[in-house]
């Protein structure tokens, strides 16, 4: 059994990758849940390694094509089909997956093991999990895992813009989906369907606008009232009106716009103070969010033409 999981270089080491950048959550108290990717546009001939043996599966989304890819399980060919770009696929890590490398690849591998599986039954006051249904080499047309892909993709790319939080909410909601749509969890009425108290939400909201840097977890907040995360989580939106991530990117255009109130200091020094990672994150997120850039919201503001500041 892996005490690890299999994410970042233990599974990209199977595939043969030097490199394998993921993004990693501990929202789930029982178990990590993380996202990795790999690719390798000039991969050498030959069967990839095995994976770590555990009760876990890799969710995997597709990037580009590949074409008659031989899948292998328990130490056979089960099967040689064409792997289409966009699809989204399912490997049993207690099978032993494994495929043909000889051709260029570009995916995403979502690592869910058992216990996180259990953990949201338990939370949703479902009962257990049985095996996830899927056929090696099937692949599903699933666009809620292409739409978290595609943000994942994007966090990947910028790592040091990505907040934690951010993190903890796609990678809860990513589980919560797999456990629907191929476990077949069903869904019990919540008896915490309300939001947060009103003391809870103040030092909720509190305790975020303290670390603007993003770097809480939802795990380390969510314990600080003795909720499970989903639980935090969906309670906070129903009080704030927004998940807690991007609530705090608001809090951060705010703070931002207060600093900008002093002429004096520069955009570099708004943004770090505001718990952006750099000014090119600043300006991205503020711009987005209000319609001008920062240096645009700031000539306004102070009313000095365009060019004085």
């Amino acid at each position: 059994m892996s005490l690890q999981g299999v994410y970042g270089q233990r599974l990209g080491q199977p595939l043969h990758l030097k490199d394998a950048p993921s993004l990693i959550t501990r929202s789930l108290r029982s178990a990590a849940l993380a996202v990795t990717e790999t690719r390798d546009d000039n991969p050498a001939p030959g069967l990839s390694g095995s994976f770590p043996s555990e009760d876990a599966y890799l969710v995997s989304l597709k990037f580009r094509d590949y074409r008659d890819c031989e899948c292998w399980e328990r130490g056979r060919c089960v099967i040689k089909t064409d792997v289409r770009a966009g699809a989204t696929y399912l490997y049993d890590l207690k099978r032993d997956p494994r495929y043909l490398i000889d051709k260029p690849f570009h995916s995403l591998f979502f690592y869910l093991p058992r216990t996180a599986l259990d953990d949201i039954a338990k939370q949703t006051g479902a009962p257990r999990i049985g095996e996830l249904g899927y056929q090696p080499g099937i692949g599903h047309d699933d666009a809620v895992v292409r739409h978290l892909g595609a943000s994942f993709l994007e966090a990947l790319r910028r790592p040091d813009e990505t907040n934690q939080l951010f993190v903890d909410h796609m990678m809860l909601a990513f589980a919560a989906h797999v456990a629907q749509t191929y476990g077949g969890l069903q869904r019990i009425i919540d008896p915490h369907r309300g939001g947060l108290a009103p003391w809870q939400a103040k030092r909720a909201c509190e305790r975020l606008e303290s670390n603007l840097d993003g770097k809480l977890s939802l795990e380390q907040i969510a314990a600080e009232f003795d909720l499970s995360v989903s639980h935090f989580s969906r309670a906070f939106r129903i009080s704030t009106g927004l998940p807690p991530h991007q609530w705090l990117l608001r809090q951060r255009v705010e703070a931002a716009k207060r600093l900008m109130t002093v002429r004096d200091l520069p955009l570099s020094e708004i943004a770090i103070s505001a718990g952006f990672a750099h000014q090119s994150h600043f300006t991205r997120v503020f711009s987005a969010a209000v319609g001008v850039s920062p240096g645009a919201w700031r000539r306004e503001a102070h009313g000095v033409p365009e060019g004085a500041l």
